[in-house]
């Protein structure tokens, strides 16, 4: 019997979304819907499991606990890429790591969502209707503002075109971003003094990597306009947090909308969740009904092709 754990299902909709009837032999699936993110409760909860599936990043595999865990046979990650499995590990240890795909316009879409949140005090002004209250704020014009991307990739390009739509003047900067590649797009290429100083909306997407974490500093938040807004909807490390909660504090700047942490769950007493001028999601970014469909389904599918001895969707390592 092969025993299977689905982790950090945190809305208990796993089961809504896996068909494990298509599984061959005889099976026994078991879904925790809190995260543990200590090594010691992690490797004593997943001892018992040949098979564990973990949502995107949530749970971290690294040498010292898949050294714990001597039944795990296959790792399934949604997503093809995830920077807390040690793949090479897993790989050395004969554990088979698959992944799935994954949908690409949740996050953007929920990074407009943010912008416009925190352009026009939306989460002040409900709470304010709610409580009696009427027209608290002065929002902030999106037309003619300037768009400052950091990173324009898969995720950057369709922050831009949905930018252009609103009339916004879109600039965006990246070591690596060429100034042909974002013409491409109607971007223009500008260096990262500049985007920082004379944006009106700042939004990060970028991959987290040893090169981009702390990109976002003390330096960089103090050249932002007091007007101007940060959004962060791609990993938490990215931006210094200290930096960050001072900005904020001290009006440096006129706002952020985060969907992403250093430590998620964001533990309850952490100071973000008190910072002015915020609007604060639980990485929500991936988290809709047509991405969970493909995370799960496919990983499902993962299971079913490992225990017939075809696995798909493998991740090597490198």
């Amino acid at each position: 019997m092969h025993r299977i754990a689905v982790l950090d299902d945190y809305q208990s909709v796993a089961a809504h979304y896996c068909d494990w009837s298509q599984v061959p032999g005889e099976i026994e699936v078991v879904e925790f819907h809190d995260h543990v993110g200590d090594e010691d409760a992690a490797a004593a909860r997943l001892a018992p499991f040949d098979v564990v599936i973990a949502m995107r990043e949530r749970t971290e595999f690294r040498r010292p606990l898949l050294e714990r865990l001597p039944n795990l046979k296959l790792l399934v990650t949604t997503g093809m890429r995830n920077k807390s499995i040690d793949v090479e590990a897993a790989t050395e240890r004969d554990i088979t790591v698959c992944g799935t795909g994954i949908l690409g316009t949740g996050t953007a879409e929920l990074t407009w969502g943010l912008i416009l949140a925190v352009a026009r005090h939306i989460p002040q002004e409900h709470e304010s209707v709610r409580a009696g209250g009427w027209q608290q704020t002065i929002g902030l014009d999106l037309h003619g503002a300037r768009l400052g991307i950091v990173g324009l990739g898969r995720l950057g390009t369709q922050i831009a075109g949905v930018g252009q739509a609103f009339g916004m003047d879109v600039v965006a900067w990246s070591e690596n971003l060429t100034v042909e590649r974002a013409a491409e797009y109607g971007v223009r290429r500008v260096d990262k003094d500049e985007l920082f100083s004379t944006s009106d909306v700042v939004t990060i997407h970028t991959l987290l990597s040893k090169r981009t974490r702390g990109l976002i500093g003390a330096d960089d938040l103090g050249r932002m306009k007091p007007t101007a807004i940060l959004v962060n909807t791609s990993r938490g490390p990215i931006v210094d947090q200290q930096a960050l909660l001072d900005a904020l504090h001290k009006k440096q700047i006129g706002g952020a909308g985060l969907d992403v942490f250093d430590q998620e769950p964001l533990p309850r007493d952490h100071p973000l969740r008190t910072a002015p001028r915020t609007v604060l999601t639980p990485h929500l970014g991936y988290v809709t009904r047509d991405t969970y469909e493909v995370f799960y389904r496919e990983a499902v599918e993962d299971v079913a092709a490992w225990i017939a001895g075809e696995p798909l969707r493998v991740i090597q390592p490198g």
